[in-house]
């Protein structure tokens, strides 16, 4: 981390850090429910990026897991300029946030003593709006010891943690769990039931097994039956979806599919970070990263995490010449601080990127789940009103036919399209070239009987 001297600002000068703090209500399950979050990222999950998640639409975010000793051992450090809040150990920054994103912020512990984890909590919990237990991480620097998905195999202690967490924050703090899916599904459902009997607000279910990786696809059909088996219990306790989700319209996908309140990203936010909104930025070269480096710098970030983040960038091409994207990705490549970059993102306008930032936090104004996401419900009535206008267009063109049309022109159906199908092959052009279900025409034709196992084989025999 460098050392940047935090002396107070002089009095005359308007910092941002003088702005009063948001007051928004507590969390509580709802506030988990109709939204996408950031997932939690060692690394990747740096204090501009879940400020850039939030900017872009992500109703909540998660910090990086950070071990219960770790944290024990930090001093909590606030930068007069900035504001940024500092949890610094012997040699850097264990975990940095900002009051802005306190509302939205969850906090993952990685623990495997309920007492250790208790500590912890109480050393951060001024400021973030919830803890959550880290119980799926397969990675050795989180399962050491008995955490991540380890505890997946030791329930007891992954209950008592998150027991103890409850009993020891305040009820305006918010408690949950992330896991990952067992072998088999009873034995999910078995640990489901208990997690949920500890107290929790929400519950993260990773679509993949303890032994799969990111490149094997997330099992998100076993996700329906969890979710219903969670509401059957009248807790009103949310379920997210965590698993190859690509962004904000495929979020809605994965909701409709298996029934989550809520769907978590990963993959698709550390390669761009503003995948939360319908609109994502694309060329991000030249749209983003100037932008990036330029808060990272105003807010103190270390150029190593910088750098790390800035390489995991990267989005759809629409504009930007092929000159423009290899200069930033070879400046980034060989800076070794923010100096080597300034040919590239000068002038620093750090401190203006923030204000904007900070101007789209507090419009939300404390809105956590419904920021950008549609219900189910609203999807459902924009399927239906799509499907009673579609049948609407065509009794119209069916009429025009009829009476004859000396253009002979169809008008095309006209009417919101189903986010689920975003990615879906193009329809067809008019109705005119949209062939009808036979169920309409008349044309239904008698089924052929599928022979029967037992008749197949008395014919081969034969």
């Amino acid at each position: 981390m460098s050392r940047r001297a935090h002396s107070p600002s002089p009095p005359s000068s308007p910092r941002l850090s003088k702005r009063p703090r948001l007051e928004i209500e507590p969390l509580t399950p709802e506030d988990y429910k109709n939204g996408v979050v950031l997932a939690p990222m060692v690394r990747s999950g740096a204090l501009p990026t879940r400020l850039y998640s939030l900017k872009h639409g992500a109703s909540l975010v998660w910090g990086p897991e950070t071990v219960d000793k770790a944290i024990l051992h930090t001093q909590r450090v606030v930068d007069p300029v900035t504001g940024v809040v500092s949890y610094v150990g012997k040699s850097k920054a264990i975990f940095t946030t900002h009051p802005i994103e306190k509302p939205y912020l969850i906090y993952q512990i990685g623990s495997a003593d309920p007492e250790l984890a208790v500590q912890a909590a109480k050393a951060v919990v001024q400021d973030v709006a919830g803890f959550d237990l880290n119980c799926g991480c397969p990675k050795p620097f989180s399962t050491h010891s008995g955490m991540g998905a380890a505890l997946l195999t030791n329930p007891d202690l992954l209950c008592s943690i998150l027991t103890a967490l409850r009993e020891a924050m305040p009820p305006e703090i918010s408690i949950s769990a992330k896991i990952r899916l067992l072998p088999s599904q009873e034995e999910t459902l078995k640990l489901v039931e208990r997690i949920v009997n500890t107290g929790v607000n929400a519950l993260t279910v990773h679509c993949r097994t303890r032994n799969m990786r990111k490149r094997e696809p997330a099992l998100i059909g076993r996700l329906r039956e969890i979710v219903d088996f969670v509401e059957g219990m009248g807790r009103g306790i949310a379920v997210l979806e965590n698993g190859d989700c690509e962004g904000y319209h495929d979020a809605l996908r994965i909701r409709k599919t298996t029934g989550a309140h809520s769907v978590m990203i990963a993959t698709a936010a550390e390669s761009n970070p503003t995948c939360f909104s319908p609109t994502p930025l694309t060329d991000l070269e030249t749209t983003f990263i100037p932008n990036y480096i330029r808060l990272c710098k105003y807010l103190n970030n270390h150029w190593s995490s910088t750098k790390f983040c800035t390489s995991q960038f990267k989005g759809a091409h629409v504009n930007a010449s092929r000159a423009d994207l290899k200069g930033m990705r070879d400046a980034i490549m060989h800076a070794k601080s923010y100096d080597d970059m300034e040919p590239r993102v000068a002038p620093w306008t750090g401190e203006e990127e923030f204000k904007k930032i900070v101007e789209a936090i507090e419009a939300r104004d404390g809105r956590r789940g419904r920021v950008q996401v549609l219900t189910l419900t609203d999807a459902a009535e924009s399927a239906q009103l799509s499907a009673s206008e579609t049948q609407s267009d065509a009794s119209q063109t069916s009429t025009q036919s009829s009476t004859g049309d000396a253009a002979g022109l169809v008008t095309p159906p006209i009417g919101k399209p189903d986010p689920s199908v975003m990615n879906a092959p193009l329809a067809p052009a008019n109705e005119a070239r949209m062939p009808l279900p036979a169920m309409l025409t008349g044309d239904l034709s008698t089924p052929t009987p599928t022979p029967t196992r037992a008749v197949v084989g008395a014919a081969s025999l034969a």
